[in-house]
Parts: C-alpha cells; sequence; structure tokens
C-alpha cells in the first residue's frame, strides 16, 4: 500500500472529504493522478470503504484486473464522492 500527498498550491481548492467502497470481489487499485502536486495511490480490497481527502476538481481512477489479463479503468469525479455532512 502507498499513499503519498504533496502540499497543495495555493491556488487550488480545500481538500473534501471522499467516500469509495469496492462492491466487486476483486481487488482494486485507487489512484489520484491528474492534480499537480498531489498523487495518491491505495489498493482497494473487496468490500472494503475507503475514506480519503482530495481537492474537489481531482478524479480517482479505479483500476482491477479482469479475467482476460486486461485491466479495467473507470474515473469518479472527487467531488461526486464527497462526504455529506
Amino acid at each position: 500500500m502507498t499513499i503519498a500527498l504533496d502540499r497543495l498550491s495555493t491556488k487550488q481548492s480545500q481538500k473534501i472529504l471522499c467516500f469509495y467502497v469496492n462492491t466487486t470481489y476483486k481487488m482494486q487499485i485507487a489512484k489520484i493522478s491528474n492534480v499537480k502536486n498531489q498523487y495518491l495511490e491505495r489498493t482497494v480490497f473487496p468490500g472494503e470503504r475507503f475514506l480519503f481527502e482530495a481537492v474537489s476538481e481531482a478524479e480517482l481512477e479505479i483500476h482491477q484486473a479482469r479475467e482476460n489479463g486486461t485491466i479495467k479503468c473507470e474515473r469518479f469525479l472527487c467531488q461526486n464522492l464527497k462526504v455529506d455532512e
């Protein structure tokens, strides 16, 4: 498991708390890499709930191996994964 977060520049938004759950029976890799100076990568196990902080402009990429050896990639806007208070 690797988690790395760098400082945000002052021009970027404040971080928001986000939530993702792996509803599959396979391990997934969750990544945020589309935001400058911010990188997150984490293994999410089947049934695991994953809370993380990100800027609202970020996209969460979910990578999952398929039976035929290819990798499926889905993208979610972090602002749509925001936890309601």
